[in-house]
């Protein structure tokens, strides 16, 4: 009898392992998403042809076609790809940012992360057309900001698969950055880097130096400081032309964009505008970052520009933002 129960008992284990085997052959596998696809700040907008012609299109085009600011002519902050919602599926569901409008169910707005494919962010606008527009003109800036730190990931992601290992940077200035291997340097002193890439039009530029800590001012002169210590340093450290007129310095005409922030946990300053060279016409679009490196005593700058005529600059100065962004301090 004890035999019986003992043969019982293990078919009986048996089969209980054979169907915990077939539940868990059954669930989806974990980590099989789908890879985001898309150029650099490409958002598709997944709203019908008629309502993309209208007012909630002009909202949209508004807002997330806003112009960029910093650049010396007229760029979008996102190159909008529109389709009707018919088309949303298959590859189209893997765009690494898209809006999605819901015309005519109930009002609400809501994120998506990582929905049909990953890293992937959407924003759902759901409502008749004035709620949407609303919904829109409410949660735009919070929007954009998300949309536009899954970008900068993605072009760092991009950057980390060829890099350029300059050791000098963390002999000399005490800190790391991702650079690709496409930029060499132009120009090096023990407190002073200029690092530079050639491109079809033109080129891209990096430079870093470091100041005493109290160069910028916090009060209504900020901006004025900021534009005294690049010029002075563009002019001293940026070969311009032959004569003495010839200077890198900040356009005189507009003055830049501030914003405050912080990198790799500092406080930072932000600014955005336009660089030019007046005898020789030369200028474009410039990012500054004003650290505070409090530890080490001093004033860390990096700062990106572009020199490339006739064409748009907003990539160029995106991939420049997104190196400077992988800043780490000892």
């Amino acid at each position: 009898m004890k035999k019986l129960s003992l043969v019982i008992i293990g078919l009986l284990c048996i089969l209980s392992c054979t169907e915990t085997k077939k539940d868990k052959s059954q669930k989806k596998p974990q980590g099989a998403m789908a890879q985001s696809v898309g150029k650099i700040n490409e958002l598709s907008v997944v709203i019908d042809n008629q309502l993309w012609k209208g007012s909630l299109g002009d909202s949209i085009r508004k807002y997330f076609g806003a112009e960029v600011p910093g650049l010396p002519q007229i760029e979008p902050l996102f190159s909008m790809r529109q389709m009707p919602s018919k088309a949303f599926s298959g590859l189209a569901r893997k765009n690494r940012t898209f809006l999605l409008i819901k015309n005519g169910k109930k009002s609400g707005f809501n994120l998506l992360e990582n929905k049909y494919a990953t890293p992937q962010l959407g924003a759902v606008f759901s409502g008749t057309e004035n709620e949407i527009v609303s919904q829109i003109k409410e949660h735009h800036e919070t929007i954009v900001s998300k949309f536009k730190n899954i970008e900068t990931r993605e072009k760092q992601s991009r950057i980390k698969k060829s890099l350029e290992r300059i050791p000098q940077l963390k002999e000399k200035l005490g800190v790391e950055i991702n650079i690709p291997s496409a930029y060499r340097i132009a120009f090096e002193e023990d407190d002073f880097f200029w690092i530079r890439k050639d491109i079809p039009h033109g080129s891209m530029n990096l430079i870093l130096y470091e100041l005493p800590l109290g160069t910028i001012s916090k009060d209504s002169n900020t901006v004025s400081s900021i534009i005294k210590m690049r010029d002075s340093i563009g002019t001293l450290k940026i070969p311009a032309g032959e004569t003495g007129q010839s200077k890198f310095i900040t356009e005189e005409a507009y003055a830049p964009y501030l914003y405050e922030t912080k990198l790799a946990g500092r406080f930072t300053f932000e600014t955005k505008g336009t660089w030019e060279i007046k005898d020789r016409f030369m200028s474009g679009p410039f990012v500054n970052y004003a650290i505070e490196d409090k530890k080490n005593n001093r004033l860390f700058v990096a700062e990106g520009f572009v020199f490339a005529p006739s064409v748009n600059k907003r990539d160029n100065m995106f991939e420049l933002e997104a190196i400077i962004k992988t800043i780490r301090f000892e």
